[in-house]
C-alpha cells in the first residue's frame, strides 16, 4: 500500500491533505488543492490525500466526482498522520512536508489555493535545513 515512506516521495516536498467525503470544508477546498497540485507537480511536488473516518465507497465517489489528480490513502483511523506527529483534532488538515519530510506548514482548517500555494512555493525554494516561519 502507498504511504509517505514510499520511495517515490524520497527527497520531495509533499503536501498531505487529511479529508473525508462527509466534511463540508473538505469538499469546499478540493478545487483549491487540485489547483495547487497542478501548479507545482512539474516542480516535483507530490500530493497525497489521507481519507479518514469515512466510508470507502463514498471516498471513491468523492475522488471520482471531483476528478482529484493525486492519490489518496484510505486511512480510517488516521495512523499515517499520527506517525508524523501531527494531531488531527478536526478535518480538514493540510501539511506541507519539506524534503526531509518534516512538517514545514500545517493548516488545521480549510485552505485556499493562495495560502497553500504560498506555503508550497516557500518550501520548494528551500534547499535544505529547517524552514523559518
Amino acid at each position: 500500500p502507498l504511504s509517505i515512506t514510499d520511495p517515490r516521495y524520497a527527497g520531495k516536498v509533499v503536501v498531505i491533505n487529511a479529508w473525508a467525503s462527509w466534511c463540508g470544508p473538505c469538499r469546499g477546498e478540493s478545487d483549491d488543492l487540485e489547483q495547487v497540485y497542478e501548479q507545482f507537480k512539474a516542480q516535483g511536488v507530490d500530493f497525497l490525500g489521507l481519507n479518514m473516518r469515512d466510508d470507502r465507497q463514498s471516498a471513491q465517489d468523492f475522488v471520482g466526482d471531483r476528478k482529484v489528480g493525486y492519490p489518496s490513502i484510505y486511512d480510517y483511523a488516521g495512523a499515517t498522520v499520527g506517525d508524523l506527529g501531527i494531531p488531527l483534532p478536526v478535518l480538514p488538515v493540510t501539511v506541507v512536508l519539506d524534503r526531509q519530510h518534516r512538517p514545514a506548514a500545517v493548516f488545521i482548517k480549510s485552505i485556499t489555493a493562495e495560502e497553500l500555494g504560498a506555503a508550497v512555493a516557500r518550501v520548494v525554494a528551500e534547499t535544505s535545513g529547517p524552514v523559518a516561519g
